[in-house]
């Protein structure tokens, strides 16, 4: 999208955002059926995805939550612009912590230790930062991909900071993080990206090989902050809830891929509870295990 279409598309991105409720998730359910039934995004990798992390389902089971998929996908996309709009009551109504998590992240604070937070592509990551921000003390920095489009980025970056949530460049994450270790903080990984297969820790996930980021793992050693596993379920429609649990304590005292194995292991067991509130479009398998 290029400037001039970013701005004429700019007044539907505002109008998205102030539907009512009632009528919000009606207009997603007219983009799923052109998503799903006329434009077909995606829908052969979406299957094959599919497909090869439950070898055991049939088509039929499949063809069920690829269609459940898609209609989260486009939930997903217009509750992210809904994070222009959205009140702060309204924001801790549709996206709720659980006690455990409150309590876990204020112990953190009271202790006076910053945390890492790894989590996936699952549920509305974006809604559970903006209401982090409204719920607890700690500072939270969510790590980003700059986009090529300046005004999209700068769109996207409005939104994510709307409540005071800060952000990281991926390329700059190591230096900020050591230049903010006087700051009682939380930092989110989100640690389902693909990364280039030389360098990275290789495991099996979903069934299939797979390559995950060692760098939130050398961070968290490096700076031995606590690791938050946090999930981000969906219990019904336009709500979601939030969860946390201590991963690791002490990283420095991990072995190498302990960690990494840790959150892949518990980001499998999420999926396989609520699959279609995965982002199943992702290249997640583009890359093959380099052989030995």
């Amino acid at each position: 999208m290029g400037a001039i279409g970013f701005y004429i598309g700019l007044p539907f991105i505002y109008l998205i955002s102030i539907i009512p409720f009632p009528l919000f998730y009606g207009v997603s359910d007219f983009f799923f059926v052109l998503l799903y039934y006329v434009i077909g995004y995606r829908k052969k990798v979406v299957y094959q995805n599919l497909k090869n992390s439950f070898p055991e389902k049939t088509h039929e089971e499949l063809k069920t939550i690829e269609r459940k998929f898609y209609r989260y996908l486009c939930d997903l996309f217009l509750e992210t612009f809904k994070t222009l709009t959205i009140s702060k009551k309204e924001a801790i109504n549709r996206c709720a912590f659980t006690q455990q998590t409150t309590d876990l992240f204020n112990k953190l604070n009271d202790e006076k230790k910053s945390c890492i937070i790894v989590m996936g592509h699952y549920g509305n990551w974006e809604w559970a930062g903006n209401t982090f921000s409204l719920l607890l003390k700690q500072q939270l920095y969510v790590i980003y991909h700059p986009l090529t489009n300046k005004q999209f980025n700068n769109l996207m970056y409005k939104m994510r900071t709307r409540f005071g949530n800060k952000l990281y460049a991926m390329r700059e994450v190591m230096r900020e993080m050591i230049k903010n270790r006087n700051e009682i903080n939380a930092t989110a990984f989100i640690a389902d990206q693909t990364p280039p297969p030389e360098g990275a820790y290789w495991t099996t996930f979903l069934n299939q090989d797979t390559p995950v980021f060692v760098g939130t793992e050398k961070i968290a050693q490096k700076l031995n902050y606590p690791i938050v596993y946090v999930t981000v379920s969906r219990p019904k429609r336009g709500h979601y809830l939030v969860n946390a649990e201590i991963l690791v304590n002490e990283p420095k005292s991990t072995k190498e891929g302990e960690i990494s194995e840790l959150h892949t292991r518990r980001l499998e067991e999420d999926i396989k509870k609520q699959p279609e509130i995965w982002l199943w479009s992702h290249r997640r398998w583009k890359h093959k295990r380099p052989a030995a």
